[in-house]
């Protein structure tokens, strides 16, 4: 009696007895024979209490993996019968819904589960079903339409869902959560995602370069500052350079050609972050070309920008900058003088606002992993509960750190 309770609780289900339990599949699965305590039970056509059993009759049920092994439950079930209206119906227990042949917890294990950056099939592995099963189990995941922050950041990302080859991530990079996936970053979509939300609490509006994302926080987002992400119009430079040492390198022997492209990092990281062998290296090849020490020079210059005591002495910097790399005869920097004027104010409230993107693209990161574990998600929406389903933990830690 002793070994059967501690196996009844072992088991973890309410008011069940086991009856035996038999291995099969060289051990691999595990069934369990239960059944429940005889109880009385109430008709649900008439109500009436009782006690008479009509028949039994057993179920095989999917339960969650236990100790490397599949569980199958075998429920002998009573089907009682209404003394009263006649009636026949079957027994009620706490983990297996109606019509249903796996229990309860078993759905509720696949969509913990599916929190991770893992395949719909690695989980159907897992718990012994099919991809359909945890597919069809996931799709009753479902995440509304959330509500504006005070910090808003947008960021486009390379998703291949809906037939469309770009998705939009919206997150709010203050708080760390991301809030809502689009299927598409075309102005005209994100008109009418936006027009019938309350906008009125967005302070601050975080994005990179895209036209689309300009237009709508100036139709749509008047009361919040346009901000441009810090990273998107530094990698302006960094690809003007980049773009500058491929043309020289090019003039140069193939022995040079090779040991420029080889001290590339050299080259692009900051000259105060070099030891001094590495300084050397970098000045004899800036002497092999005095266009690449224009160049260079240029690129040091913009990163001396940031290392300002002051917010209002950065952004004089950086008109200085534009303005000599406009005048400088390096075509690639003019070019880039001119991508950094038509988005100045952006630019400028950048060295004001505490806030990138940051926090968007390490999301974006977490869906590539997810992206190539799955081998690619087609359906948007499954998609999109799916992203917002392994980064719904974020929005759930705020709230009861916000609560203690």
């Amino acid at each position: 009696m002793l070994s059967n309770n501690i196996s009844t609780k072992l088991l973890g289900l309410k008011d069940v007895i086991i009856k035996n339990v038999i291995q099969k599949d060289n051990l691999k699965t595990t069934e369990v024979e239960i059944e429940m305590e005889n109880s009385e039970q109430c008709c649900p056509n008439c109500k009436t209490v009782t006690t008479t059993i009509h028949d039994y009759r057993k179920q095989k049920i999917k339960d969650a993996p236990a100790f490397g092994k599949n569980i199958i439950l075998v429920l002998k079930k009573r089907r009682y019968k209404c003394s009263n209206c006649s009636k026949c119906f079957y027994e009620n227990n706490t983990f297996l819904p109606r019509y249903h042949r796996m229990t309860n917890r078993l759905p509720a294990l696949i969509i913990e589960k599916l929190r991770e950056e893992r395949s719909f099939s690695s989980v159907a592995r897992e718990v012994n079903l099919s991809t359909n099963t945890v597919i069809r189990v996931f799709d009753l995941v479902s995440y509304p339409k959330p509500e504006l922050p005070e910090v808003l950041a947008i960021d486009e990302f390379k998703g291949n869902a809906g037939h469309e080859k770009y998705q939009c991530i919206i997150t709010d990079p203050k708080n760390g959560i991301v809030l809502d996936i689009l299927p598409k970053r075309y102005s005209h979509y994100l008109t009418s995602y936006f027009k019938d939300m309350d906008r009125s609490n967005v302070r601050f509006f975080v994005s990179d370069m895209w036209k689309s994302y300009s237009d709508l926080a100036s139709n749509f987002l008047r009361n919040a500052t346009q901000v441009v992400d810090k990273y998107h119009f530094i990698r302006q430079v960094v690809w003007a350079f980049e773009a500058v040492r491929k043309l020289e390198q090019k003039k140069f022997s193939k022995s040079h050609r090779i040991y420029f492209k080889r001290s590339r990092s050299l080259l692009i990281k900051q000259w105060d972050w070099l030891s001094d062998e590495q300084k050397q290296q970098v000045n004899v090849m800036l002497y092999a070309s005095p266009t690449l020490s224009s160049a260079y020079f240029l690129k040091e210059r913009f990163f001396k920008i940031f290392n300002a005591d002051s917010h209002d002495e950065a952004k004089s910097l950086f008109k200085e900058w534009v303005e000599e790399a406009l005048d400088s005869s390096i075509d690639t920097f003019s070019a880039c003088a001119k991508t950094f004027t038509n988005w100045a104010p952006g630019i400028l409230n950048s060295f004001d606002c505490p806030y990138t993107n940051g926090f968007t693209e390490g999301c974006n990161n977490k869906i590539k992993v997810l992206k190539r574990n799955a081998y690619g998600i087609r359906n948007f929406n499954r998609f999109r509960n799916r992203i917002l389903h392994i980064f719904s933990h974020q929005k759930l830690e705020n709230q009861k750190s916000a609560a203690a």
